[in-house]
This record gives C-alpha cells, sequence and structure tokens, in this order.
C-alpha cells in the first residue's frame, strides 16, 4: 500500500477543565516536530493539529482523525456522568480508525466510552484508587507511564503529555524525528517509568483508629527493627486478628507497608544528600546493604545508584 499524500491529523480534545497548558504544549511539541520534519527533508506526509471544543458540539471531521488526544485535567476525578453525547463522539472516532490517546484524569473520559474494558491503562498515581473503583474490569497499572494498545494509548501523570507526544512524532513521522524532537525539547525520550515520581500516600481514613495509632508509630520508628509480633503488642491484639485488620485497613501486608515508608525516606536521602549508599540503609532500617539494594529495586524498578543519578541534587 503506497503510503498516504495527507498529513496525519491529531486531534486534541479541549473539555470542561481540560489543562491548556497540556493542550498547547501538546499542540507546540507536534508542530515543531513537523518543522525539524521539513528541516531534515524527510519526505513523510506530516502532521497537522487540529483543537476539537467540546461546547461546539464536536462534529464529524470531514476524514477521519488518525490520533486524538484527551488531555488532563486540573479539575482532579472527573465527575461520576460525562456528558453522553461526547462519550458517543469519541466512541464514533474510534470507530472510524482513529487511534484514541488519554493523559492523566483524560483516562476517565476514555474509560468511559468502555473501549478499555479489559484492557489494560494507566493514569495519575493519584488517581488509581478512585479509576480503580468506577472502572473495575479496566486493569490499571500506575507503575507504566505509557501504555499503548494499538488502537489506544494512555499516559500516567499531568506531565506525561511529553512522553505521548513523542510517542505520536514516533509513530507518524518515524524514530528519527522523534529523537531529533526530544533533543530540542531536552527531554529524556524514553526509558522513564511513573513509579520514578509517585510517592507513598498511606491510607489514613479507614476507620479503624487502632490500626491509625499504629500508622502514626510506624511513619515515626520505620527506622527501628520491627516484626509483625512487636507490631502486634503495640496494637494491643492477637497477630492474626492484628494481620487481618492491617491488610483491610491499608491494603497492605504490614511488612509491604513498611518497605514502602523505607523506601520513601531513601529516596529523600537519595535526592538531597551525598551520604554513601550503606550509611542511607542503615539510617532507614536496614542492616543489610544488599537487602536494601533489592527491595529499592523491586519497589521503584531502578537500583539506589541509578535513582540517584537521574533525580540526585546534592553536588
Amino acid at each position: 500500500m503506497a503510503p498516504s499524500t495527507h498529513p496525519s491529523q491529531i486531534g486534541i480534545l479541549v473539555y470542561p477543565d481540560s489543562q491548556h497548558s497540556a493542550v498547547l504544549g501538546l499542540t507546540d511539541l507536534l508542530e515543531a516536530a513537523d518543522r525539524l520534519r521539513k528541516a531534515k527533508g524527510v519526505s513523510a506526509a506530516g502532521i497537522e493539529v487540529k483543537h476539537w471544543h467540546a461546547k461546539d458540539g464536536l462534529p464529524a471531521p470531514q476524514r477521519p482523525l488518525d490520533a486524538l488526544i484527551l488531555p488532563p485535567s486540573l479539575g482532579g476525578e472527573p465527575p461520576a456522568r460525562m456528558d453522553p453525547a461526547l462519550i458517543r463522539w469519541i466512541q464514533q472516532r474510534h470507530k472510524e480508525g482513529t487511534l484514541i490517546c488519554s493523559v492523566c484524569a483524560g483516562a476517565f473520559l476514555l474509560a468511559a466510552t468502555g473501549l478499555l474494558d479489559g484492557r489494560a491503562a494507566t493514569t495519575h498515581w493519584a488517581l488509581a484508587e478512585a479509576f480503580a473503583r468506577r472502572f473495575p474490569t479496566i486493569n490499571l497499572d500506575t507503575d507504566r507511564l505509557l501504555i499503548d494498545d494499538g488502537d489506544l494509548i494512555t499516559a500516567g501523570g499531568l506531565m506525561a503529555w511529553v512522553d505521548l507526544g513523542l510517542k505520536l512524532v514516533d509513530r507518524f513521522l518515524g524514530p528519527a524525528i522523534m529523537l531529533t524532537t526530544a533533543r530540542f525539547f531536552l527531554v529524556d525520550p524514553g526509558g522513564r517509568e511513573q513509579r520514578f515520581y509517585s510517592t507513598f500516600a498511606p491510607h489514613l481514613t479507614h476507620g479503624d483508629a487502632v490500626i491509625l495509632k499504629l500508622q502514626h508509630w510506624l511513619q515515626a520508628r520505620s527506622a527501628e527493627r520491627l516484626t509483625v509480633p512487636m507490631m502486634a503488642r503495640r496494637a494491643m491484639v492477637g497477630e492474626r486478628t492484628f494481620l487481618r485488620r492491617f491488610n483491610k485497613a491499608t491494603g497492605l501486608n504490614p511488612t509491604q507497608y513498611l518497605q514502602l515508608i523505607r523506601v520513601g525516606k531513601a529516596r529523600e536521602l537519595l535526592e538531597s544528600s551525598a551520604l554513601a549508599m550503606d550509611e542511607i540503609a542503615w539510617q532507614v532500617g536496614y542492616e543489610d546493604p544488599g537487602a536494601f539494594r533489592k527491595v529499592f529495586m523491586k519497589i521503584m524498578g531502578l537500583s539506589p545508584g541509578e535513582y540517584r543519578r537521574r533525580f540526585g541534587t546534592s553536588r
């Protein structure tokens, strides 16, 4: 099949509370990529970007869009009931063969169409609990910054529109122009995961006063040598009862919970200090530096040394 002579049309949906900086940033990135393509003399058909405003009634495009982006929202979790006409419009674009993409809270809008049912998706890590509650049939994976599932792409945090933009440049203009665009904007073209940026936010509004009191105690004593029997005694309940109640309240077992606290504190030290790795391990509660590295790698997907190289600010 001969390549299309028409530029790839990428639509960006402007809906109530959509993040204007993402809409304009995506527009700038995609249009800059097309200018770089022309400057390099690449014969690909190019890219055209158009904004589609929900308030204007969303007429059907003259020809099917190649991609449609649902940008993030600064309003947090979208309302439970979304505009049915808007949902139908997105569904129709997908039926026409349009690649549908979402960023951050835009995943709620995409999920409401039913297109993600039974599929893998990501959204902002802070919205994960609300998303999973509203859309239980979707395989949510907020460790990943971007999930490309062929006809659907979901991107995680507010600034993940940069990663999505580069993904679309790669798809429509090729990897050489994608790398050129990444260098132009001084951004890492790939290899990132959302868990590098998320922070552990313990669930504290579960209503179990005994477990809440223990959580506060763990936050202050996490660097000490702690065991499940010690925690159960502190909570003044039997060990089996403690494990059941802790898991019900926090969604984690006590060991997992303690690891997340310790890794969070280690991240702060790696970012802001020049302490040796062994010293950091000891300060957050690990006598064995090897065990600390294994736990850190499991949770963060990076070794402590790699994390410091990426995110450390100490000189």
